[in-house]
């Protein structure tokens, strides 16, 4: 279930950047920068509503928090598909009352700044709404996580469900582009925000607590809960009426602030590769959506890897006998080199496309087994009542960090294509996405580096 609701999170987060090259941007006008303000306003909503949506769900608990947040999210992906309709009309309506304005003035205006400040405002907000349903995906699938598993298995079931990412990342090209070339850009935000609907009806007929699961048998419950003793002796399981960390108190804490240093810096690599690669093939390659298809569905394919991303940290628990938060940094350690790659991805694209499309593929796998890890660090530090509280508020580091990248990105684009910038043999928009990649390469080795020096050691939180 966690599986399918993040693989239905991704795809409905993907429609937008599937279909605005090709489909929305040349009817509305959209530039570069249009698209990166709807993508960093959007990173920005995601951010801030994460910091709300983990304190939500644990105060509502994992079974009503996450029904909320996937009604809501469907409801804003199926907001898009209305943006096209009531631009038309507002536009019209002008029209209609504009008695001094000669028809090709008014033409014109339509055609340009009118058109593209009206869709440009209305796709805003229906990012708003996907983005505040959006934000309890993550904090309620690990509280869920933490609760079915004890903490040596968590990242390796961290990356089974996160690879919904992957997948949903996946489906999406060899989909979405075709059903908006068949029925219409609309129909495709429509088609895909239907699915949470589905979900939720599944989800509110098989969760229970594993302790309130007649499914459950004795001796899985108790391999469930083989640690669930904290430092003080008391059964974290039991404690639903424990005192919740307020967001004030979880700041005090290096273990919150590891957290947040590392989602800050390699949450916007994941985003930038997830918002901005269909873009990337159509602008420095040419590629049209259904040409870029293939392309893509092979790059998200190989970013599948991930799940060994979470196994290995197990294997580092039962083999080499490190505790769970040791084998974890080791195994994030082992990831940050990966998108290092992502610096060859532009002096080597020029061979042929396939090649940064394999580094993205890679780097991307990387990033995957990375996040599984990190947020499975939550669970290492932390106790289960504050779960939810503390991923939001990573949660909103990783957002904050993602609409710097993707704005930076749109103007970055919008710049370097103007000036025709020239950098170590690229020029235009290619030295733009040469930068970019650059940061991104080197983005998880600072982030490791940060958190090994807030918490060098195991060191749980007790309360």
């Amino acid at each position: 279930m966690l599986f399918f609701a993040t693989t239905i999170n991704y795809l409905d987060r993907q429609v937008l950047s599937l279909t605005w090259k090709d489909f929305i941007a040349p009817e509305f006008h959209w530039t570069n920068n249009d698209y990166g303000n709807i993508t960093a306003l959007f990173s920005i909503f995601y951010a801030l509503s994460m910091l709300f949506a983990g304190r939500l769900v644990d105060r509502l608990g994992t079974k009503k928090g996450f029904i909320w947040a996937i009604g809501i999210w469907s409801f804003g992906a199926c907001l898009h598909a209305f943006c096209g309709i009531i631009t038309s009309g507002w536009i019209t309506g002008i029209w209609q009352f504009s008695f001094q304005a000669s028809k090709a003035s008014l033409k014109t205006v339509g055609d340009t700044g009118l058109v593209v400040s009206v869709s440009v405002t209305l796709f805003i907000l229906s990012r708003w709404v996907l983005a505040l349903g959006e934000a309890g995906n993550f904090p309620a699938a690990i509280k869920a996580t933490a609760e079915y598993f004890p903490k040596k298995d968590r990242a390796f079931a961290t990356s089974i469900f996160n690879s919904g990412a992957t997948i949903g990342a996946l489906v999406a090209p060899v989909s979405i582009p075709f059903i908006a070339e068949a029925y219409g850009w609309e129909m495709a935000f429509v088609s895909i925000g239907l699915l949470g609907f589905v979900w939720m009806l599944f989800w509110h007929l098989m969760y229970e607590k594993p302790e309130k699961n007649g499914n459950i048998t004795k001796e899985e419950l108790a391999y469930i809960q083989q640690d669930e003793k904290e430092i003080n002796g008391s059964p974290d399981q039991n404690a639903e009426h424990a005192r919740l960390f307020s967001i004030g108190d979880c700041f005090q804490y290096r273990q919150t602030w590891a957290f947040i240093m590392g989602k800050l810096l390699t949450d916007g690599v994941w985003w930038f590769f997830l918002f901005w690669t269909p873009a990337y093939l159509s602008s420095v390659y040419k590629m049209e959506a259904a040409a870029a298809a293939f392309p893509l569905f092979v790059l998200y394919l190989i970013t599948l890897l991930s799940i060994l991303g979470g196994w290995l940290p197990t294997y580092f628990v039962e083999k080499k006998g490190m505790n769970p938060y040791e084998g974890r940094m080791k195994a994030m350690l082992i990831f940050a080199f990966f998108p290092v790659l992502a610096l060859f991805a532009q002096p080597l694209g020029h061979f042929t496309y396939w090649i940064p499309v394999g580094i993205i593929g890679i780097s991307g796998a990387a990033h995957q087994a990375w996040s599984a890890n990190i947020f499975t660090t939550v669970g290492d530090m932390f106790p289960k009542h504050a779960i939810g509280t503390i991923t939001g508020i990573g949660g909103l580091a990783g957002g904050i960090g993602a609409t710097i990248i993707n704005k930076g990105s749109g103007l970055l684009f919008d710049y370097t294509e103007e000036k025709q910038l020239v950098l170590f043999g690229f020029k235009g928009i290619e030295a733009g996405y040469f930068i970019i990649f650059s940061l991104c390469s080197v983005a998880y080795l600072l982030g490791w580096g940060i958190m090994k020096l807030l918490v060098p050691k195991y060191e749980p939180i007790v309360c």
